[in-house]
């Protein structure tokens, strides 16, 4: 089992970051391991919608499929994928803090294939990434209003 947690201060009004983060086919603008994210159900995102994607770690092309299990807003979503190699849950936590948010990241899975025998790289890599990740987040939500 593979867990990774990290949190960081966007100097954005919490609605504002849990809107641009809940909408999933936002991902490939700050998340490097997406490569194109759609929305597979109808409406607004919310418990049970679904999205497909394309993605890529360590060099290692593979598509998801994943769902929406918690949409609180302003406060906290999360998306689970089975999809293999890499079934995880990401949990987005918003918290405000005086005209910003705190957004805590959690991503915990069981890696298969390739990504378990590599899990100690696997859990290296992605903590490094997924924090790189948050940084882009905060610049490209800092640098326009939404």
């Amino acid at each position: 089992m593979v867990k990774i947690e990290s949190s960081l201060v966007i100097n954005r009004p919490v609605e504002e970051v849990f809107a641009f983060v809940s909408n999933y086919e936002n991902l490939p603008r700050w998340r490097s391991i997406a490569l194109e994210v759609k929305k597979t159900t109808e409406g607004p995102s919310r418990v049970g919608t679904s999205y497909t994607g394309k993605f890529s770690f360590l060099g290692l092309p593979f598509e998801g499929v994943f769902e929406v299990i918690e949409h609180e807003p302003s406060r906290k979503c999360t998306i689970k994928t089975t999809t293999r190699p890499f079934p995880l849950e990401t949990r987005y936590s918003f918290e405000p803090v005086e005209n910003a948010t705190r957004l805590t990241f959690v991503s915990e899975g069981s890696p298969g294939g390739f990504f378990k025998l590599a899990e100690p790289l696997v859990a290296s890599m992605g903590k490094r990434l997924f924090e790189a990740d948050l940084h882009n987040l905060k610049e490209l939500l800092e640098a326009q209003a939404l």
